[in-house]
């Protein structure tokens, strides 16, 4: 057995996945940064993605967990890199991830500290020939329902290294702040993911209750782009603390 199959921590596939960008004041993220990181960005724009997607046969440590191997996820997250030995690692850090399974939300704030919630959610999908047409992602909060859509347009198609899509969607690192102050950063290893234009988009958010007051006004715009990808099957490592 591999070292990378000896330290993953949790397989799946990811499905249906739809990313809703918003340019974002950089002074926003900063109180969220973990030690170790910097704020990256595309072209001078920083961005905050909302990510909607599903899991489908999770595996925790290699095993399935019954009744939690297939749930949707909703998360809000932004873009960091770190410098290392081997260059720079682009990565992620998430303001706030909802899940319909309250285990799903515990295990991960447990090992990974990360901002898990659990809410009421379903979700639509349609398809077309194999191709996906459109993708919707319901969750309750505080006794309303919040929503993200999206509508593709066209076909499936190749990243290109330096696009804004590229930036969005290649990210095989992840990064938050633990509870003592210090960084944990884990590797999200999957293949390069093809992905479709969008049409038309959609939000209906509480976005102030959720993630902040300090996001309404450039979440209740509209997204600087849309994108929808095809996923793919996936394996979270175990997370190492940075020496900072």
């Amino acid at each position: 057995m591999s070292t990378k199959a000896k330290d993953a921590f949790l397989t799946a596939e990811w499905k249906h996945v739809a990313m809703l960008n918003y340019a974002i004041d950089p002074s926003l993220l900063v109180p969220f940064v973990p030690a170790g990181t910097e704020l990256d960005t595309w072209n001078g724009t920083h961005y905050v993605s909302l990510v909607g997607f599903l899991f489908a046969n999770t595996r925790v440590s290699g095993y399935a967990i019954p009744f939690h191997r297939n749930f949707e996820e909703v998360n809000l997250r932004f873009y960091v890199r770190r410098k290392s030995d081997d260059g720079w690692k682009r990565g992620v850090v998430f303001i706030k991830e909802i899940v319909p399974r309250s285990m799903v939300a515990l295990v991960a704030q447990y090992f990974y500290n990360e901002p898990y919630v659990g809410l009421p959610m379903s979700h639509r999908i349609e398809t077309s020939g194999g191709d996906l047409q459109s993708v919707r992602y319901n969750w309750r909060f505080d006794g309303r329902q919040n929503n993200l859509s999206a509508v593709v347009r066209g076909g499936l198609q190749p990243l290109v290294v330096g696009s804004e899509a590229e930036f969005i969607i290649e990210h095989y690192w992840g990064y938050n702040r633990q509870w003592d102050g210090s960084t944990l950063e884990y590797q999200v290893e999957h293949p390069s993911w093809r992905y479709y234009d969008v049409a038309e988009a959609s939000l209906q958010c509480d976005v102030g209750g959720l993630y902040g007051t300090q996001f309404q006004a450039g979440m209740n715009r509209t997204p600087v782009s849309v994108f929808a990808a095809e996923g793919s099957a996936i394996t979270v490592h175990r997370g190492l603390k940075l020496r900072n």
